[in-house]
């Protein structure tokens, strides 16, 4: 099977973009952990694969200041099921606003009829979101306001969170970075 890839250059840095079966399946910052995921299929660059074309717009869009709708895009992130259950909550984060790994972590131990969940748990699948800005896990902070855990960089982080007018007074950089 064939992966379709191309290049997207964002205010935020070079995108890689990647799609089978005209879904996408990952967006990567250049120089972000976990690059590329797992990939291990053939890969072949193409500008004008439908969904690539089409993401390439929602972003034009995105960082033009619009608020294209996560729904204008088929994703098919390959990840486990907790992992997927973590992402439709992110996907859930209206556009300038931000969660917290605790407040995710309530949800999905919610969702499983479980008394808690454990935010280390959910960092890890936040952080490896394998189609990142559009799987909004940048609107993700640590309880106390740190800027904690984001595998593309504190710095494009914050970037996209002041893009969105997100970006608040009380949040910090952790002296140590947490990314998982």
């Amino acid at each position: 099977m064939i992966i379709y890839t191309t290049y997207y250059d964002s205010p935020v840095g070079s995108i890689l973009l990647a799609a089978r079966d005209d879904a996408l399946i990952g967006l990567w910052i250049e120089g972000q952990k976990y690059y590329l995921g797992s990939l291990k299929e053939e890969i072949e660059e193409s500008d004008e694969y439908g969904i690539l074309r089409r993401t390439r717009q929602w972003l034009d869009k995105y960082f033009a200041g619009e608020k294209p709708s996560i729904d204008e895009l088929m994703l098919a992130p390959a990840g486990s099921e907790f992992a997927h259950a973590v992402w439709q909550i992110l996907c859930e984060i209206p556009y300038g606003e931000t969660t917290t790994y605790g407040a995710i972590a309530a949800k999905i131990a919610k969702q499983k009829g479980l008394n808690r969940m454990s935010s280390q748990a959910v960092g890890g699948a936040v952080g490896h979101n394998p189609i990142s800005i559009i799987i909004p896990c940048h609107r993700v902070v640590g309880a106390n306001g740190n800027l904690t855990g984001y595998a593309g960089g504190i710095d494009k982080k914050i970037k996209l969170l002041t893009h969105e007018d997100a970006l608040k007074e009380e949040f910090f950089v952790p002296k140590k970075s947490t990314a998982p």
